[in-house]
């Protein structure tokens, strides 16, 4: 699309300038290495795990929130598939988008709408859902739009339970987050981004890990060499629906999921 076509529609201007900004931003070698030094700290004094949303902790950055918010906004799903809850930050983040998303479509109509009822959902699979969790997002506001699924995301089961559920869905966003070794996030790719409708968007987080310092994680068994980016990597090889949006990328600079916004195109 050549934006510069619309004329002189203000907004159109808008998006526009911020096109040709953000095309540039990867070619700044210096701010790219700056950008990538403040994350490798942010993880090492936990930066993201200071921010709430509505009451929920999110284990997130700022950035990446901003992001999804764009993602929900432009796509307008009725399911989104999230693997991860921890403290279900995001769950209720996308629940309250998706509550958004039914107020205006009930402003522009005249609609008449019950808040607790909705036909949007997000669908949260975990291995472990802690209890004091689960009852804290179980009594927030968003309840009504949550569903919980608890068992690993990769276990056959629990992917037939996903997508059966998906089948009653048109317009599906995955976002994935949970266990991050390359072998994990690869099923996961395999089972879920094929529910990823055309158009929209399969979210693999903490791609970064990739680009972090070899003893960042020393608990945990993922590292460079072996995490969500290697996954993606491997998954477009023979998968190509799906393209990296490079662009979300470029814009953010200081994201964990470089590589990791993933578009279907077809």
């Amino acid at each position: 699309m050549n934006m510069k076509s619309s004329g002189h529609n203000p907004f159109a201007q808008f998006l526009q300038e911020s096109h040709d900004s953000v095309s540039s931003y990867s070619s700044q070698a210096e701010w790219n290495r700056q950008s990538n030094e403040w994350l490798v700290r942010a993880f090492d004094k936990r930066y993201m795990y200071n921010f709430l949303w509505m009451g929920r902790p999110i284990i997130q950055t700022p950035v990446d929130m901003t992001a999804i918010q764009e993602l929900i906004w432009q796509i307008k799903p009725d399911l989104i598939i999230e693997t991860g809850i921890a403290h279900g930050g995001s769950l209720v983040l996308s629940a309250s988008m998706l509550a958004l998303l039914d107020m205006c479509e009930a402003i522009e109509t005249g609609e008449v709408i019950d808040p607790r009822l909705s036909k949007r959902k997000v669908l949260g699979i975990d291995i472990d859902i802690r209890a004091h969790n689960r009852e804290a997002i179980e009594a927030h506001p968003m309840a009504s739009r949550i569903e919980m699924i608890q068992g690993s995301s990769i276990a056959p089961d629990v992917v037939e339970q996903v997508q059966q559920i998906a089948k009653g869905y048109e317009r599906v966003l995955i976002c994935l987050d949970s266990n991050h070794t390359h072998e994990h996030v690869l099923a996961e790719l395999e089972a879920y981004a094929p529910l990823t409708s055309v158009g929209s968007y399969c979210v693999v987080f903490d791609t970064i890990v990739e680009d972090m310092p070899a003893d960042m994680f020393p608990d945990r068994p993922w590292g460079p060499g072996n995490n969500p980016k290697t996954a993606v990597w491997e998954y477009l090889k023979e998968h190509s629906e799906f393209e990296i949006d490079k662009h979300i990328h470029d814009k953010l600079m200081i994201t964990v999921a470089p590589d990791g916004y993933l578009k279907r195109v077809n």
